[in-house]
């Protein structure tokens, strides 16, 4: 199944349903914003005793300029490494002393940290985040340890990684003159010249209750929660934020191809497209049209790029296409893979093209465009079944700006979906003009490189970067 076929079946969970709630039932959260400007967001789920708290910051790489790439990552470390009323690392030792578990992770668009705990619990998880959010100490010797972590964590998920590498390199390529171009983890070079001062105006300038959501999934009262709410953050001052640029890009006038050369045993090609998301969209009808064109593609055995390019004419070892809409910026359409032995990159491009351009020609089956809709359908029913993914779905929406109301607003826009609507955006936003072409040339033998399980590689990049 391709990641992210459209928001209903984002971080879908393969769990039992045997107690998920019903896919037609609404999905009510409620709302509420504290004096300092903080959202208090709560889905109440009562099924067992325990929470899923989230605090989630509108700050990410498409923040970051040069020179302090990979900054909102490098902080995002940092959160668990002391306030003044910790010690490093002992944040994360109180939640595992109560039972709990937490993380965080840093995207393009956000940056969250989360716990997993008892509902009875949930007042010091709030005070913990509470206290970090204002109260980090930023020690040197910590910050130059967790610098390094950083940096080890990027040589071996990009450095050592040539389809990763390939991946980063396209993106770049593909948005030219923004933010959107840069690295979640950053650039090699900014993290080698990232200074504590840096890390320190990064936290003052965006680590505000006016730029932060709390989302609370679980078996809670909302009314207590939002008391709870006030009581640990409802003395934070809310700070003037700066003005955000619109991450705005220069219109592509052509097809952008690049070679990256790098250790590995097999290459390895990546297309992608800049279209819009559920943000940029002057239409949001695209871009359900869009998703379900990504289902068509790559949402299982039985779609298009499996069935004909991988067991078909077996060009390809492993190929599959992307598309996550929810975005504060535009997004790329991926496809891609590792062409099979005996077959050449220029032969996978060709078939990739071939199966585009069939849905260009409005060459799509009711069955095909009814079975997208079931995996869609499907995929909700066992997102709901849990309670982390449904505060992640919370989370984004509300973090990339759309709001709440465009859950329902997507699921009914999906199941309109025709195949003349498929077909339209196909020929608006599949186009040359728009496509940014990269090929991974292997050079030399490697441990590094080997072929993924199912060959297909990163094609939609490394968006999250978890700590």
């Amino acid at each position: 199944m391709s990641r992210s076929l459209c928001l209903l079946a984002l971080l879908v969970v393969t769990l039992p349903v045997a107690a998920a709630a019903s896919a037609n039932d609404e999905f009510h959260v409620d709302q509420f914003r504290l004096d300092n400007g903080m959202k208090v967001l709560v889905r109440e789920d009562h099924r067992a005793p325990v929470v899923v708290s989230q605090v989630w910051y509108r700050v990410g790489s498409v923040d970051e300029h040069r020179g302090v790439t990979g900054v909102s990552h490098v902080l995002e470390h940092m959160m668990f490494q002391g306030t003044d009323d910790l010690k490093p690392g002992e944040f994360s030792e109180v939640i595992a002393r109560h039972g709990g578990r937490d993380n965080a992770f840093t995207s393009h668009d956000y940056t969250a940290y989360y716990q997993e705990i008892s509902a009875a619990d949930l007042g010091l998880c709030l005070k913990l985040e509470a206290d970090r959010m204002t109260g980090l100490t930023l020690a040197p010797d910590e910050f130059r340890r967790e610098l390094r972590v950083v940096q080890e964590e990027r040589r071996q998920r990009v450095e050592d990684e040539p389809r990763s590498l390939t991946y980063e390199r396209l993106r770049a390529a593909a948005y030219p003159s923004s933010p959107t171009r840069s690295p979640t983890i950053g650039w090699e070079s900014d993290l080698k010249n990232l200074t504590i001062d840096d890390v320190a105006r990064w936290y003052h300038r965006w680590y505000a209750p006016n730029n932060a959501t709390l989302v609370v999934v679980g078996d809670v009262d909302p009314k207590h929660v939002l008391a709870l709410a006030r009581k640990y953050f409802g003395d934070k001052k809310a700070r003037d934020l700066p003005s955000r640029s619109p991450a705005s890009e220069i219109e592509p006038r052509g097809e952008t191809r690049l070679k990256v050369h790098a250790p590995a045993t097999l290459p390895y090609l990546a297309m992608a497209w800049r279209v819009p998301s559920l943000t940029t969209v002057d239409d949001p009808h695209d871009v359900y049209a869009l998703d379900v064109l990504s289902g068509l593609l790559d949402g299982g055995r039985s779609a298009r790029i499996e069935r004909n390019v991988v067991r078909g004419s077996g060009i390809a070892s492993g190929a599959g296409a992307s598309y996550s809409p929810i975005a504060r910026t535009d997004e790329l359409f991926s496809v891609g893979g590792t062409p099979a032995q005996d077959h050449t990159v220029d032969e996978l491009e060709k078939a990739l093209r071939a199966q585009v351009e069939a849905l260009r020609k409005g060459e799509i089956t009711v069955d095909e465009l009814e079975r997208v809709k079931t995996n869609i359908r499907a995929g909700d029913v066992f997102q709901r079944d849990s309670m982390f993914y449904q505060a992640m779905r919370i989370g984004m929406l509300e973090t990339v700006g759309v709001g709440q109301a465009a859950y329902e607003a997507y699921r009914e826009g999906i199941r309109k979906v025709t195949a003349a609507d498929v077909q339209r955006v196909a020929r608006k936003y599949l186009t040359d003009e728009r496509l940014t072409v990269a090929e991974l040339v292997p050079e030399g033998v490697s441990g590094k490189g080997q072929a993924t399980r199912d060959g297909k590689g990163p094609i939609e990049g490394q968006s999250d970067v978890v700590r």
